[in-house]
């Protein structure tokens, strides 16, 4: 019964730590849009800061059609 007892709190405090992990810009996304480089839509490689056209790729559903490349 004890195990119960402390099963559920810790199976709980498990799935937010999961759950609340920080998201990134993925590979698959280069891949989707045929660009392979990261900082098309990141200010430099490994940073989470998107720049100009990251932003507008992440305010318009996840799609380059309607932002600049350059």
């Amino acid at each position: 019964m004890k195990l119960l007892k402390f099963g559920l709190p810790i199976t709980v405090f498990a799935g937010l730590v999961l759950t609340s992990l920080p998201t990134f810009g993925t590979p698959a996304y280069a891949k989707k849009e045929g660009n392979a480089k990261c900082t098309l839509c990141h200010t430099a490689m490994g940073k989470k800061d998107l720049n100009p056209t990251g932003q507008c790729y992440k305010d318009h559903d996840h799609s380059l059609a309607s932002c600049k490349t350059n």
